[in-house]
């Protein structure tokens, strides 16, 4: 077979030949968004438009032509003042704007639900970060929102932070009260920075939650690809002037960013931008309508639950994004990961994650009404697999309590280190990071005492079938600790 010696060009070839129908990430949903509207065209010889600076084509790291443009008009159009393209993914969006917020040695407010990204980029800051805890839905057993006030009580034990960064949306489509912890954070001259990977669509539609530049955030960095139908690892970083130093930023984006960027990439936040201008509206409001279709039936006709608004005003959750569609299958005795697995062997459909409880789709302005009428129906059909038995076996509890960290990430990572044995860790401090993956969110970090529960809850992941990144020992008998 042709494809027998590039074993990557053939898992591609395969899935794509496969039928399978996403409720994953990108947004265009292998470029159905093109077919809906007819601009196939705009897909044609791509390979042969992959190319790089000559005369003509703009430079990414100077922009003084077609980028900048593209730049400007992408920053009217989701309500900045500033735009900049991003080909290293939203990750190198979070990564400049926490660098330009922060000198080395700052504190940073971060809630512990942050993606690794931004635990990340406190350890390429020297950077010391303060945690904040969400609220827990303890049925889904899932982070949910930042409360203002947990914001407020943070600043006032730490005044001297610099900066304060949010998670708007979750990954679970959970949004805070952004124009409420904006309110708190300006009133004590710090800045808000939100890693809004999972809205890039809401500044399109008024039944949606408000995007981050709407509520008042000073930078916020959105996955255009993941809602949005740009190609895999396009991003925007959308900035408000006065409080930015905008030239820092520009220069750590150029520090963060690849010095060869994929046109082809820059052209496809362009159509994306386009394609949301002039289109968003309409594709939004059946989106928002099937997505509410689904929700309402399988809370209606099932034994599961699919997050809504009845959850707003409860563990922090202040608005939800009505297109994503997290369902819980607790009730039904299915775990997350076993839901996920069902639904694309049984029904082939691939969601986009799963945890113990619950499997999340991501919907997008190129699924249509048959979409999600097959999902709809797969997940009712999914119940006679239920089993009452096993409805407490699935536990994946997330740990509860803030981590305590002696050292920073950054000392923790340049520090003297060893492997022990797990069961031996707690009170250690830890010198590497656990993250399940997904949806990326650190459970345990470099610089961090490692506490029992920490363990118990990485263990009951990995029995679940959850893959835990960043950890040496994938197995989980040995830990890399500090001396």
């Amino acid at each position: 077979m042709l494809y027998n010696d590039m074993p990557i060009l053939k898992s591609l070839k395969q899935y794509a030949d496969s039928n399978i129908l996403p409720f994953h990430m990108p947004g265009h949903k292998r470029g159905m968004i093109f077919h809906r509207l007819g601009l196939e065209h705009l897909l044609d010889d791509i390979i042969e438009m992959d190319t790089t600076e000559v005369p003509g084509v703009d430079n990414l790291h100077s922009p003084e032509g077609a980028i900048m443009e593209a730049q400007n008009l992408a920053a009217r159009a989701f309500g900045a003042d500033h735009t900049f393209f991003l080909i290293n993914g939203t990750t190198s969006g979070i990564y400049a704007m926490i660098l330009a917020a922060t000198n080395p040695g700052d504190k940073i407010l971060i809630p512990r639900n942050a993606h690794r990204s931004a635990v990340s980029g406190t350890i390429l800051g020297k950077l010391q970060p303060v945690y904040m805890m969400p609220e827990i839905d303890p049925y889904m057993e899932i982070p949910m929102g930042i409360k203002a006030s947990t914001v407020e009580n943070a600043l006032e034990h730490h005044p001297d932070a610099r900066a304060v960064l949010i998670t708007n949306p979750t990954y679970h489509g959970v949004c805070s009260d952004i124009e409420d912890i904006a309110r708190v954070v300006h009133e004590r001259g710090k800045l808000l920075l939100v890693d809004e990977a999972h809205g890039s669509h809401l500044s399109f539609h008024a039944q949606l939650p408000p995007s981050a530049m709407e509520a008042g955030a000073d930078m916020a960095a959105q996955s255009t690809h993941k809602t949005l139908p740009s190609m895999t690892g396009s991003s925007m970083l959308h900035v408000k002037e006065g409080k930015v130093d905008i030239d820092k930023l520009k220069f750590f984006l150029q520090l963060v960013q690849t010095t060869s960027p994929s046109h082809v990439m820059l052209a496809s936040l362009d159509v994306a931008r386009y394609i949301m201008e002039k289109r968003g509206h309409m594709l939004l409001e059946e989106c928002i309508k099937y997505s509410n279709k689904v929700r309402n039936e399988i809370n209606d006709k099932s034994s599961f639950y699919c997050l809504g608004r009845d959850k707003i005003g409860n563990y922090g959750i202040h608005d939800i994004d009505p297109t994503r569609i997290t369902i819980c299958l607790r009730r039904g005795g299915i775990s997350g990961v076993k839901g996920e697995e069902i639904l694309r062997s049984k029904y082939n459909i691939q969601m986009e994650m799963s945890d113990a409880h619950n499997i999340v789709a991501i919907t997008s302005v190129a699924d249509d009404e048959k979409s999600y009428m097959s999902l709809l129906k797969a997940v009712l059909d999914m119940e006679q697999w239920s089993n009452n038995e096993e409805r407490t076996l699935y536990r994946a509890e997330f740990p509860n309590s803030a981590p305590v960290c002696p050292i920073s990430p950054y000392e923790a990572v340049y520090s003297q280190a060893e492997y022990i044995d797990i069961e031996k860790s707690p009170g250690r401090i830890s010198a590497e990071m656990a993250v399940p993956y997904p949806p990326g969110i650190p459970v345990l970090m470099p610089g961090e005492y490692i506490e029992k529960d920490i363990i118990d809850y990485l263990r009951q992941c990995i029995n679940l079938g959850i893959k835990v990144s960043g950890i040496s020992d994938y197995r989980m008998e040995k830990i890399k600790v500090i001396k």
